[in-house]
């Protein structure tokens, strides 16, 4: 594949800061990216929560499924899954799907200014497997159904009114990313042949309606694209995937991130992460585990996806070593951390605070293996800037 350089900039987290327009430095970069030594050094022996960091960095347990969040009288969901962070005041907001069906839902934990936790609650009840998602400029969360026909539901950080939001159409979604600049949302969807989306909202800031789009291109990991409109977002009789003629298909669509005029998104059936160029409407790939010479590749069961205020990105594993890798804007792709003895695990929900100095995620069946095992973790320490 032609390497060829494009400018990255990075946002910090999905915090309301990100969204106002303020893009923090960008780096030339080249695709895809190869194995490296990690900026933040080996990683250590695993501490006591069995997640082994590099140098300079710790970790606590923010919560636990079935179990109270501490100093708060509210129980943890099951199977946490997709997340982001919101600010809120001197504090910030992490919010966490449920992957379970039937019940699925999201749920919140509010911090202080100096990381206490000082709530926790129900932000979203009586859904179904409730995956990834992503956060808007106007600070909601976007939680997905990863289930056939599935929906996009619209929720408040804060608690109260969540809304079902029909025109971003049926299937099987994954993850969203919203881009400020085209206002539009970004989707993915998990199917070995899913598509990647785009909705355009009649006016932005609401999302009742709109116009749903999927992305058209050749067959090659990378080229030009354009978007078609989907005719029916319903989705039935007809898969939305199947409506367009010319539709790429990709194997497994999961995260997604936008920062600077590009969208990156993962594809956990073939371990890719492709990236769209939105100033030019090309694509190609980030990454992919069988590109990477010599190996072997540090970066398999490629998922969840997000970025930091340096402009790494950082990929989560379900499967692999059960790792969180980084894609650096030099092309350099390593392991920042690992979970051990969770092997029937898989790592999901990766979001900086918003000033970039915690990494929040969980693994979401624990060391148990099930769904009511799973623990959602804080990792602080001297990110990049």
């Amino acid at each position: 594949m032609e390497r060829r350089s494009f400018l990255r900039g990075a946002v910090i987290g999905t915090s309301v800061a990100a969204f106002g327009g303020t893009l923090m430095r960008g780096a030339a970069y080249a695709a895809p990216a190869q194995n490296g030594p990690s900026p933040y050094g080996p990683l250590g022996a695993a501490d006591a929560n069995g997640i082994q960091l590099p140098s300079g960095f710790t970790s606590r347990v923010i919560a636990r499924s079935g179990q109270t969040v501490s100093g708060t009288s509210y129980t943890w969901h099951n199977a946490p899954d997709g997340g982001a962070c919101f600010a809120d005041g001197s504090g910030w907001i992490y919010v966490s799907n449920s992957e379970i069906n039937p019940g699925g839902g999201a749920s919140a934990v509010k911090f202080n200014s100096s990381g206490t936790i000082t709530s926790a609650y129900r932000i979203l009840s009586n859904t179904r497997q409730n995956c990834a998602g992503g956060a808007t400029p106007w600070n909601t969360w976007l939680s997905c159904e990863e289930v056939s026909l599935g929906y996009v539901y619209e929720t408040n950080p804060w608690g109260g009114t969540s809304t079902r939001r029909d025109a971003m159409g049926k299937f099987k979604h994954e993850a969203a990313a919203a881009d400020p600049v085209r206002h539009v949302i970004y989707l993915t969807e998990d199917e070995t042949n899913g598509c990647f989306y785009r909705f355009i909202p009649t006016t932005w800031g609401n999302l009742s309606s709109g116009t749903l789009q999927v992305l058209v291109a050749g067959s090659g990991t990378s080229g030009s694209f354009t978007w078609q409109n989907v005719p029916d977002p319903d989705g039935s009789p007809t898969a939305t995937r199947n409506q367009v003629s010319g539709a790429k298909h990709f194997n497994g669509g999961e995260g997604c991130h936008y920062a600077g005029d590009t969208v990156w998104f993962t594809t956990k059936g073939d371990n890719r992460v492709w990236q769209v160029n939105l100033l030019n409407s090309t694509y190609e790939l980030a990454y992919d585990d069988n590109l990477v010479n010599p190996g072997p590749a540090p970066l398999t069961g490629v998922d969840n996806i997000t970025g930091s205020s340096s402009g790494d990105l950082f990929v989560a594993e379900d499967g692999g070593n059960l790792e969180i890798c980084i894609i650096t804007p030099n092309d350099i792709v390593a392991v920042f951390l690992r979970v051990t003895g969770q092997s029937s695990s898989e790592i999901t929900g990766p979001a900086f605070s918003p000033d970039g100095k915690r990494l929040y995620f969980s693994s979401q069946r624990g060391t148990s293996g099930s769904s009511s095992g799973g623990i959602t973790y804080e990792v602080t320490g001297p990110f990049r800037a």
